[in-house]
């Protein structure tokens, strides 16, 4: 049902529990997973202006993906890891149809049922709310 399944990270280590939730999802019916981490850029500036400031991030991100992949080494499950520069929002939704996802699973803290409208402006609401695939937050 759930072939091609994209887990938006940060690289902290509360997107461990939305990789674990994606790879068993995927294991169900022998999907993909890919593990993705947006760099955004400084407005209104070039990536050469700051080309070895971007290649730092780009590389601090690579392993830190690297050790949310390495408790899934053993799966049969595919995790694929994509790095790309952009308005977070923009570029996850831009890849999610690209590639042809079927299911977003991404974190999303809890909201306080006191005061729901204060997580209405997160990236994780944004997410759930402009896909067009379907969305799994994770708490």
């Amino acid at each position: 049902m759930y072939y091609q399944i994209l887990v938006p990270t940060d690289c902290s280590d509360e997107n461990k529990h939305s990789l674990d939730v994606a790879v068993r999802i995927a294991s169900l019916d022998g999907g993909n997973v890919c593990l993705l981490h947006v760099i955004e850029m400084i407005a209104d500036t070039t990536f050469r202006e700051f080309e070895d400031f971007y290649l730092k991030l780009e590389a601090r991100a690579e392993t830190n993906m690297n050790g949310l992949v390495c408790p899934h080494q053993d799966s049969q499950v595919k995790i694929e890891r994509k790095i790309v520069y952009g308005d977070r929002c923009r570029e996850i939704l831009r890849f999610a149809e690209v590639n042809k996802t079927d299911l977003i699973v991404m974190n999303s803290h809890r909201i306080a049922v006191e005061n729901p409208v204060q997580g209405w402006g997160t990236l994780s609401h944004k997410i759930a709310v402009l896909s067009q695939c379907p969305v799994m937050l994770v708490k």
